[in-house]
């Protein structure tokens, strides 16, 4: 099971780093209005979520008491370079904690938010959130790139041809 759920996650982040991978360094920072999340906010707020979450995951509660959960959605002068950096350190921290556990320890008993979760149930939560904004940076990110954005599954008109086998991704 714990195969499974490192699977889903890696193939989260691997969509994310697709989108990322296209887009220019004013896009991160771009919001369709004042009220939006950018993708720099929601970076930051995924690399939040995953240090707190993960951070000592079996033996603490996973809202830390030093995260600044309301400052992850505020704009900030943040470069594209540590934006990266805080999504791949999010990224290791989170894979690195749900790689060490075992499928004996699904059952154990984790906290969020003082909330008693069974530790599938909390993965499993995390899962559906790191999907959520993955999904939401890629429609960003597809919103700037317009035509010269390229499909990271399968495009538009083309369901024939995978079926068929005759559809190569570029």
């Amino acid at each position: 099971m714990i195969d499974e759920l490192l699977f889903e996650l890696r193939r989260t982040k691997k969509l994310g780093d697709r989108a990322l991978d296209q887009i220019g360094e004013a896009d991160w920072h771009w919001r369709p209005d004042a009220e939006s999340n950018s993708i720099a906010i929601l970076v930051q707020h995924l690399h939040g979520n995953m240090l707190s979450r993960w951070t000592e995951f079996l033996t603490t509660d996973g809202e830390k008491p030093t995260r600044d959960r309301d400052g992850e959605f505020e704009p900030q002068a943040i470069s594209v370079r540590e934006l990266r950096e805080g999504w791949e350190e999010g990224w290791r921290v989170c894979l690195g904690a749900v790689g060490a556990l075992g499928d004996a320890d699904l059952g154990r008993t984790v906290r969020i938010r003082g909330e008693p979760l069974s530790v599938l149930d909390a993965i499993l939560r995390q899962v559906s959130h790191y999907a959520y904004h993955v999904g939401q940076i890629v429609q960003l990110a597809r919103s700037r790139k317009g035509a010269s954005w390229q499909s990271l599954s399968i495009p538009k008109g083309k369901s024939k041809e995978h079926r068929e086998g005759r559809y190569k991704r570029p």
